[in-house]
């Protein structure tokens, strides 16, 4: 097919146009675009000297850096997808994605050293920028559009997660569209908070960023205080985020007072932004774009342009260009035309590559050429999106996907539990908490504290539940299956006392 959308080329490309411009601002530090590409160099040289080969997987463990940065410009010139973990997850979790992977190097930061060593992995362990890494000379750009950039895992439905593929041309037409719609300029300053092991840490802002040659303010962590005195200090003029993202901010003591008015475009993604949290943005002088996106679509499938934000409060917008979506009707599959309420379902260069080795998961999320994405939203009359509900069991804690199965795998893996259920529940920090509903094994005893010390030695600290509720059993609806229904409203009858 060629190479004619691969992502490697774009940093080349804008070092020999405007090699003194500032790529990335880091801790205080600036790198322009010349030196980054030279850094991309010699990483990829020296991956290319450890055998790295197109078609092999590379994994990463560690915080938010232009090292990391330059590692993914080194992947993408070799044809090596990058597999970004989350340092959230515990070493378990770790240790499965890694397995799964089989990728030929991990490199890890300082902080996160103990974490991957921690995985008992026996894939080679390195630390990520460190200068034996690189090597002088430079390698043949030999990746193709169809050739994997990022493997990255998403919680799964059925317990354990699932390596989504997303390759050099989903990335490139995401980015191209992300453009179309939302005017990224040369002149701009990204920040940056998302972390890297998100698809959004990438493909929301930071490689268009670099491909159009604007600047990019790297954090390695968010912290609300910090966050403002940047956008004041470096006057950011654009960045992305979660609904807690920005809930955080508003928090901050110092938000009525931040000087924000550099701030022309605040693009929030991962759940739906709430209404009283958007007027807040709104009374300091940012309207905040909505959108919708899943990392199945690398990831951006809506988008409400700050034009339309007041008129179409809440909604989630039209598709991207380069996108098509429509609303399925989930119990025929017939799509609807109109104005109605369905599954919506997406369609286009952006949409993955499938699921790393797993053709059947792949086959499933597919119905007649369109990705199913589990979310119910309703569209109004003059084609405007608005997400209504999901598929039922998956929770969003802080804009992280949550699959109840996986937290009752873990849950039954205790000696002392019979059966268990996890749901989520209302959270005003993160929007939604999971809560766990356990029946014990007659004669075997284990309280709250138990279960909990339990999902921490296994889970990410967001997947372990707030609470746990003790039943005698589970309701069931007529066909034996554990009814979530009930559940719900069992939490909201507590709730409500």
């Amino acid at each position: 097919m060629g190479a004619q959308l691969t992502i490697g080329r774009w940093l080349a490309d804008r070092a020999r146009n405007s090699p003194r411009r500032v790529a990335v601002e880091f801790l205080g530090g600036r790198i322009t675009y010349a030196e980054l590409d030279a850094r991309t160099r010699r990483v990829a040289a020296g991956l290319a000297a450890r055998g790295l080969r197109r078609g092999d997987r590379l994994a990463t463990l560690t915080a938010t850096s232009p090292d990391h940065v330059a590692v993914l410009f080194a992947c993408a010139r070799l044809g090596v997808a990058l597999q970004p973990l989350s340092w959230r997850l515990s070493p378990a979790e770790l240790a499965y994605q890694l397995e799964d992977a089989q990728p030929s190097l991990l490199l890890v930061s300082a902080e996160h050293d103990g974490l991957a060593r921690r995985t008992g992995t026996a894939v080679p362990v390195e630390r990520i920028g460190d200068a034996a890494l690189e090597r002088d000379g430079d390698v043949q750009d030999v990746a193709e559009d169809d050739d994997a950039l990022l493997l990255v895992y998403t919680s799964g439905t059925t317990g354990k997660p699932k390596g989504a593929v997303l390759t050099h041309a989903n990335c490139f037409w995401t980015n191209l569209s992300f453009d179309r719609t939302s005017g990224l300029r040369d002149t701009d300053v990204v920040l940056q908070v998302l972390p890297q092991f998100h698809v959004g840490g990438w493909n929301v802002q930071p490689l268009l960023a670099w491909w159009k040659g604007a600047t990019v303010v790297l954090e390695p962590s968010f912290a609300p205080e910090c966050t403002l005195r940047l956008i004041e200090e470096r006057r950011v003029t654009t960045m992305m985020g979660v609904p807690a993202t920005y809930l955080f901010l508003a928090q901050d003591p110092r938000f009525d007072e931040a000087d924000l008015s550099s701030l022309r475009l605040a693009v929030v993604g991962g759940a739906p932004m709430p209404e009283p949290l958007l007027e807040r943005w709104r009374d300091r002088g940012v309207e905040i774009v909505q959108g919708y996106g899943l990392t199945e679509a690398a990831p951006n499938v809506l988008c409400l342009p700050p034009e339309d934000a007041a008129r179409k409060l809440g909604f989630a917008g039209k598709p991207y260009p380069h996108v098509d979506v429509a609303l399925r009707d989930p119990d025929t599959g017939a799509l609807l035309e109109g104005a109605g309420t369905g599954e919506l379902v997406v369609r286009g260069p952006n949409v993955f590559a499938g699921y790393w080795r797993d053709p059947g998961a792949t086959a499933a999320a597919f119905a007649d050429g369109w990705l199913l994405t589990g979310d119910l939203a309703e569209r109004d009359a003059e084609g405007y999106y608005r997400i209504v509900g999901r598929s039922k069991d998956m929770i969003i804690s802080g804009g992280e996907n949550v699959y109840p199965a996986e937290i009752e795998d873990v849950l039954h893996a205790h000696p002392a539990v019979a059966e268990a259920a996890v749901i989520g529940v209302p959270d005003e920090r993160w929007g939604e908490a999971c809560l766990a509903f356990v029946a014990l094994v007659p004669g075997r005893d284990a309280n709250e504290d138990d279960l909990l010390a339990h999902c921490r030695g296994r889970l990410a600290r967001f997947k372990v539940p707030r609470a746990v509720r003790f039943v005698e059993a589970l309701p069931r609806s007529g066909t034996d299956k554990v009814s979530k229904d009930d559940l719900r409203s069992l939490a909201a009858r507590e709730e409500a006392r």
